[in-house]
């Protein structure tokens, strides 16, 4: 009777294991970024991410939450992030639905304000897996990288000089296109 309970359980094992083996090899685990999640996948997905957080033991910010932090994180934020999660009163970049998950707006809801700035910290510096977020340990100092976390973190409660810091270049004028030489030239001879 053991011996048939544990064959049965070992073959229950082998089939579970080779059917989602078969689920990924066989091209029907979904891919694209358009593609519906798997079963679980959003639930897995952040208990990971939380427990990764957790462990990581992310001391407290080593800048304050204050003014000068804010517009400082504003010029880090508008040149490294915004492409992706977007400006202040400003229509979402045209990248940021197209993600899987979608790229979170900062200035729109809710964004990460209830997120504390030592888990918007883990995930600049780390990035996320499978996500688009990269990591921006090895490009952003540790110091604008607390700055742009202290400015999400209080994205909601920003003044109006951080929010004209965050204010998109105007487009460049464009200027009529000079006839070139030879086009002159040759309209002067008919």
């Amino acid at each position: 009777m053991v011996k048939g309970f544990v064959a049965g359980f070992l073959v229950g094992v082998l089939l579970l294991v080779g059917g989602v083996y078969y689920y990924f090899a066989s091209g029907m685990a979904p891919a694209a970024a358009g593609d519906p999640p798997m079963p679980f996948e959003e639930k897995l997905a952040n208990k990971s991410l939380n427990a990764h957080i957790n462990k990581a033991n992310v001391p407290p910010p080593a800048i304050p939450a204050n003014e000068e932090t804010f517009v400082a994180g504003a010029k880090v934020y508008k040149e490294h992030c915004a492409g992706c999660h977007g400006l202040p009163d400003q229509p979402p970049p045209a990248i940021a639905n197209h993600m899987y998950p979608h790229a979170t707006l900062m200035f729109r809801g809710r964004g990460v304000t209830d997120d504390p700035p030592e888990e918007s910290y883990w995930k600049a510096v780390n990035g996320v897996r499978l996500t688009g977020m990269p990591s921006f340990k090895n490009v952003l100092t540790d110091t604008q990288l607390w700055q742009v976390c202290q400015l999400v973190a209080h994205a909601s409660e920003i003044s109006d000089s951080v929010k004209k810091e965050l204010t998109p270049e105007p487009a460049p004028a464009t200027q009529p296109l000079a006839p070139s030489p030879a086009r002159a030239v040759a309209s002067k001879q008919e």
